[in-house]
């Protein structure tokens, strides 16, 4: 089995990063700070609290994972990625849509795109870039 994961970096606030995917796409979290590994590294202590790894695994087999970038290492905005969701479910996709640029900036609405399916593009509001296409199988 193959699975695909995103990885997504944070300027400090990981933390609320978390809490907000958490409530979107249910499941459960996992979470370890900087300080949890001062026993293998060195942790300097305005990075004590930032989250070194978290992991969400979410319902419907989504999951993310993210971290706090730390101190020393260079944080650039515009090396976030495009995270895409796609399916069949059309209810479960589009209750993710709406939640996810409820707080964001739709760039291309959620509407029938040439290919068939219905697909939308957004940016939330931590400035994360996301796709979703619901497959052309549920759209009348």
């Amino acid at each position: 089995m193959i699975s695909l994961n995103s990885y997504i970096s944070f300027n400090g606030n990981a933390r609320e990063a978390v809490e907000y995917y958490k409530s979107i796409f249910g499941g459960e979290a996992t979470v370890d700070t900087f300080s949890s590994f001062v026993d293998s590294m060195p942790v300097t202590p305005e990075d004590a609290d930032k989250i070194m790894h978290a992991h969400i695994k979410g319902d419907n087999g989504i999951e993310l994972m993210l971290a706090d970038t730390p101190t020393g290492m260079n944080y650039d905005e515009g090396m976030r990625i495009s995270l895409t969701l796609s399916g069949d479910d059309e209810a479960t996709l589009t209750e993710y849509w709406q939640k996810l640029s409820g707080d964001g900036t739709v760039t291309m609405p959620l509407e029938k795109s040439p290919w068939g399916d219905m697909f939308g593009m957004l940016k939330d509001k931590f400035g994360v870039d996301w796709m979703i296409n619901i497959n052309s199988v549920n759209i009348s």
